[in-house]
């Protein structure tokens, strides 16, 4: 299973910074160069639509990693800091 973990940190995508809530706009943002502002009225937007939208979400929420490489269902599975033992990682600029 850690496996899949180091799989998804190797993506590049991390829960950005400038975050109000979870950080996903953030990150999204951030990897694919988007203005944030942008990202969130979109997330927003597609929030409207029912079950699909949060479910996707939350999904994002659980899977990508803080910017110490940590990924939250890996934390919550292991009870470690699910970092992979890589330790603390500076987030990519």
């Amino acid at each position: 299973m850690n496996s899949f973990y180091d799989m998804i940190r190797n993506t590049g995508f991390r829960r950005g910074p400038g975050r109000l809530i979870g950080g996903v706009c953030a990150g999204i943002s951030r990897q694919w160069g988007w203005d944030l502002t942008l990202v969130r009225v979109v997330v927003l937007i597609l929030m409207i639509l029912p079950v699909l939208s949060w479910a996707v979400y939350a999904v994002a929420w659980l899977l990508l990693p803080w910017q110490d490489g940590s990924i939250p269902l890996q934390k919550a599975f292991s009870g470690s800091n699910g970092s992979g033992g890589a330790g603390p990682r500076p987030y990519d600029a």
